[in-house]
Parts: C-alpha cells; structure tokens; sequence
C-alpha cells in the first residue's frame, strides 16, 4: 500500500489527534472570550481501515501521543455505517502547532505503525473552532 503525502498528513493529524482528549473545568473550556477563535485550526477527516483491522487501528490511534503541544481535542470516532470506516476530529490552538507535532518521535512512530492497518483515506475537511463544550484549552493540563 502506498500512501501519499495527503494521506500522511491526514494519518499523522489523526495519530496526533489522539493525544487530548480530557474534560476539563468549565473555566478551562475553549470560547471565543478564552482563546483566540480565529487562531484555532481544526480538521474533520475520515479513514478507511484494512478489513477487520478497525479496532486495531482506533487502538493506535488513542495510544502513546500524550503531551501534545498545542492540541485542544482529538477525538476518534467508528461509523455505524462502514465497518471500517474511523472518523477523526481535531481541534489545535493553531495551525503551526498541528505542523509541528508531525516531527514529534511519537507521532512518527505512530505514522509507521499505522500505515499498514490503513486502507485509504475519505474526505478530509479544514475548520476553524470558536469553542463549544467539551473543548479544553491548552493550559487545561497545567
């Protein structure tokens, strides 16, 4: 399987999407008053895995990417539609900061481990958050 450059950046978005996913105190929830709205960068995307090879998949992406400077939320979901289908949501206080987390030894050794249970890659989609519950600021941790 090949995989290229756009789809090594949706699995390496999606491996380090999995790296925040925790509730925090509503002081510590993301909204326009709390954290910069129009710096926030999101992405919405959705990947296919080898048959049978979904939870393998899922479980590689919510393992080993913690500590992952600037991401507010990942969130990996199954579709109840495709049995191989994973979607993936992310929310970074910045663009820069979802950039920079591909060079992190973590998420790269996540790439490598995931390209093989992965099949293709759906549609993928650029958003901007402007916050909503559940969306934890980057100081959240602190």
């Amino acid at each position: 399987m090949t995989i290229g450059r756009r789809g090594f950046i949706h699995l390496a978005g999606a491996a380090a999407i999995a790296a925040a996913s925790a509730a925090g105190a509503a002081d510590d929830l993301v909204t326009p008053e709390t954290q910069g709205a129009a710096g926030m960068y999101g992405l919405l995307g959705k990947m296919y895995a080898v048959p049978g090879k979904r939870d393998a998949l899922i479980a590689l992406l919510l393992e080993g990417t913690q500590n992952m400077p600037g991401c507010l939320s990942y969130i990996v979901a199954t579709d109840p539609a495709d049995a191989d289908a994973i979607w993936i949501t992310e929310a970074w206080d910045s663009e820069a900061s979802h950039k920079d987390s591909l060079s992190l030894p973590g998420v790269k050794a996540a790439i490598g481990k995931g390209k093989p249970l992965i099949a293709r890659f759906g549609d993928s989609y650029v958003t901007a958050p402007v916050g909503g519950h559940g969306l934890v600021a980057a100081n959240a941790s602190e």
